[in-house]
């Protein structure tokens, strides 16, 4: 039988041994342990330290381009757009002070913000393809040869509708020839103002200025980086982004995709785009003053015939066109250029 003492030294045996090894762990174990993590912690402190000294320095460095940038900025882009007529598609969640920034560097091109139009979500959700589909259907004046997916016809009239009455700035589909014939060059039984005004009703995009058949280029600026979606619905947004700027390039010619720099990151928006031939420039600094002459640069290389895609994400050719795209003259000849390649503008040689 049990007895009280046996718990009694049980219990006081247990108690010992907690004691004791308190004291060793105090002693002989636990000064070693402190100091190693002391010494990391304070690695891990000096790592944290040099890394927002270096983004500090970064961003001293980025603001200080934004104003040299800006300073320079009427010298750098006289007449890179001379005399163009430029519309800026703007996706559900572009952000406001990129768009007006743009409108600013356009015109500071020699080019003119012609309007505006502003997707709504609903343009680009996959849920409404149908409809979508059997609006464009409805206002195209060829709807027996309009094909392709429901934003690839969508793309297809917003363009005709937004494509200057008096330019023939299409392009052959690979981004090489400013000069080419749009994909569609009979206008006469296409009412613009009726097609965009149809788009409008049904809530799909709003109409700033005045920009049916004013386009001669192009400028789709993406969501920003706050409101851009990720996963597996930002792939189906971005994927139906990119068929309808296709469209939108295949029926007005000289175009560029804007955006931020996070959406070249892997698995973003314009990294997903790139991964792709995409028959138009892309930008991915786009949102500050720098990225926004980068923009406006890109988009004057198009209208010459050498776009391409810039900024710091993968597959990039450069921050920047390199050379330059030259200057235009009065009615869109190339002012001193010698490249055999870029020798015509936005009316073709």
């Amino acid at each position: 039988m049990i007895d009280f003492r046996y718990h009694l030294v049980s219990i006081i045996a247990v108690f010992l041994a907690l004691t004791v090894g308190l004291a060793l762990g105090s002693t002989m174990l636990q000064d070693p342990l402190l100091d190693t993590l002391k010494s990391e912690t304070a690695d891990l402190r000096g790592q944290s330290e040099d890394l927002r000294t270096e983004r500090d320095v970064s961003e001293r460095v980025g603001n200080g381009a934004d104003e040299m940038v800006d300073a320079a900025a009427g010298d750098l882009l006289e007449d890179r757009l001379l005399d163009l007529d430029v519309v800026t598609v703007a996706a559900p969640g572009a952000d406001e002070n990129t768009l007006t920034s743009l409108d600013r560097r356009i015109e500071q091109a020699g080019g003119e913000a012609a309007g505006r139009v502003e997707l709504s979500e609903k343009f680009l959700n996959e849920g409404e393809a149908t409809f979508l589909d059997e609006l464009a259907v409805q206002v195209s004046p060829e709807a027996d040869d309009l094909a392709g997916s429901p934003h690839t016809k969508a793309g297809t009239e917003l363009g005709r509708a937004l494509a200057s009455s008096g330019g023939d700035r299409g392009s052959d589909g690979d981004g090489a020839d400013a000069g080419a014939e749009p994909a569609s060059d009979d206008r006469g039984s296409h009412d613009a103002e009726a097609a965009l005004s149809a788009f409008d009703e049904a809530e799909l995009l709003t109409v700033t200025g005045s920009p049916a058949e004013a386009a001669d280029a192009l400028v789709v600026v993406a969501p920003g980086e706050e409101t851009a979606e990720q996963g597996a619905e930002g792939e189906t947004t971005g994927a139906a982004l990119d068929t309808l700027t296709e469209a939108l390039h295949a029926e007005v010619g000289p175009t560029v995709l804007a955006a931020d720099p996070s959406s070249a990151d892997h698995g973003h928006m314009l990294a997903q785009v790139r991964e792709g031939q995409v028959p138009y420039s892309t930008v991915d600094v786009a949102g500050r003053a720098v990225g926004d002459v980068v923009t406006v640069l890109a988009l004057s290389a198009e209208v010459q015939g050498d776009g391409g895609s810039f900024g710091i994400g993968e597959g990039t050719q450069g921050f920047l066109p390199d050379p330059l795209p030259a200057a235009l003259e009065d009615g869109g000849e190339v002012r001193d250029l010698d490249d055999e390649a870029r020798r015509t503008a936005r009316d073709g040689g």
